[in-house]
């Protein structure tokens, strides 16, 4: 197979990136990589998947990334991975005397250890430049449920179809669970034998980046979890605060003690991303310098400065994201920059995953939450057609039209980045608009 008949094969598979933004992997591929690196850090409290993954399916995975390796002519793939995911690393061991050309990269028990940029850093030393991406430096990441995802699209031509998510928090039964896309958030409670508590909010993602959903939102190829929390949790609130209110308690209460720049893992590989300068810009309303504004940028948002760092507990990851995506609606571009050296202080400046989760308030819902992915046949499913970063896929199906399950129902959009969408259960097509297919089973 060649590179171009792979990217063909992962788009029409509908494989993006399964967490975060859901970057399309067939967009990905680059004859200039000359190392491929498997992220399996579980960078974020409480999420479970992507170990438990590794375990079950080591063999599968490094097959799939063995092939995409050698597709696009890369001398090396490394696993990288925590080594207290015993399991997961027991399993890669056994299986990797098969693959000549992967080796493990063992990281630090830390966060933001699965941020592309730190884990690029910690396996091969190299530091991607500010504003760049990881091919910049000869390297492609990706996840583990996307190489899964992949292995399936290479091996019998399965479009993506379902999701492994971790169910935990003020739940019953914490689980991991193996879903089809399009079911909604209460019915992955459910499946968790329901919520515990009376009063709760819901995170879709992890407790530092993820967003606040309702019961009637929908999986997609980027759920990682749902955290069922108590409304007074800490990183509940954290979400509900006012931005404007926000910038006053900055204005009022930023004592400009430097601990959010000084912890910041982007400032400490060099980039110029400065949450301390930001602050005192926004709260005192300086525009001469524009420096710190710019250096919104190179904010990965992993949230240590305003979740962790903050004793004063101010938002500066909220004001800078917020910043940022005006400047972006405003045409600003990202400033060509160059990287400052690695900070010599970085590696005493860790944050223990451990730590976090404690200063979190989150250790007692730090559970197991055991890998089962016994089929579940819901009634209906909605998929969005923007599952991804870039344009919408374009519906293919009608009202009344019969599918099965795999069957592609939406294809990529021409000449824009993006991927297709299967269906995820064998029904028929109730409903179809520009954002979304319903298909209900039969």
């Amino acid at each position: 197979m060649n590179i171009n008949e792979l990217k063909t094969l992962l788009q029409n598979s509908g494989v993006v990136g399964a967490g975060g933004a859901g970057f399309p992997s067939y967009a990905k591929l680059n004859e200039a990589a000359d190392t491929i690196i498997l992220n399996c850090a579980e960078c974020e409290p409480l999420l479970k998947l992507h170990r438990q993954v590794m375990d079950k399916y080591s063999g599968e995975i490094l097959s799939a990334l063995d092939t995409v390796r050698e597709t696009v002519g890369a001398k090396q793939a490394i696993v990288a991975i925590k080594p207290s995911y015993k399991k997961a690393v027991a399993s890669v061991e056994s299986q990797i005397k098969n693959f000549s050309k992967i080796k493990i990269g063992l990281l630090p028990e830390v966060y933001p250890a699965g941020d592309e940029v730190v884990t690029i850093y910690e396996t091969t030393g190299r530091v991607v430049p500010p504003g760049k991406l990881p091919i910049t430096v000869g390297v492609i990441v990706y996840n583990v449920e996307t190489m899964l995802n992949a292995y399936y699209a290479i091996t019998k031509g399965d479009g993506v179809t379902h999701k492994f998510i971790t169910v935990t928090g003020e739940v019953k039964n914490p689980v991991t669970l193996y879903v089809p896309l399009g079911i909604t958030v209460g019915e992955v409670l459910k499946l968790a034998g329901g919520v515990t508590i009376k009063d709760y909010a819901l995170i879709n993602g992890g407790p530092m980046t993820g967003s606040i959903v309702s019961e009637s939102d929908v999986i997609t190829k980027t759920s990682n979890a749902i955290l069922v929390m108590p409304e007074d949790q800490y990183i509940i609130k954290k979400r509900q605060q006012n931005p404007a209110v926000s910038i006053k308690r900055a204005m009022s209460a930023c004592c400009q003690c430097r601990m959010c720049t000084d912890l910041c893992p982007r400032n400490l590989l060099g980039h110029p991303i400065e949450p301390s300068k930001f602050m005192r810009s926004v709260s005192s309303g300086v525009t001469a310098d524009v420096k710190p504004y710019l250096g919104t940028f190179f904010c990965s948002g992993c949230g240590l400065c305003e979740m962790y760092s903050c004793f004063q507990g101010l938002s500066p990851r909220t004001l800078i994201g917020n910043l940022k995506g005006g400047l972006r609606k405003g045409g600003i571009s990202v400033p060509e920059v160059t990287a400052s050296p690695v900070k010599e202080e970085r590696k005493g400046r860790y944050i223990l995953k451990s730590r976090l989760t404690a200063r979190l308030g989150l250790t007692k819902y730090n559970h197991p939450a055991l890998l089962v992915d016994t089929e579940y046949n819901p009634k209906t499913v909605k998929l969005l057609l923007s599952q991804h970063i870039g344009a919408p896929a374009t519906a293919l199906v009608g009202g009344g039209d019969r599918v099965n399950k795999g069957d592609m129902v939406a294809s990529a959009p021409k000449d824009a980045l993006g991927v297709a969408i299967h269906a995820s259960i064998s029904g028929v097509v109730t409903e179809v608009t520009d954002k979304y297919i319903i298909i209900a089973a039969v």
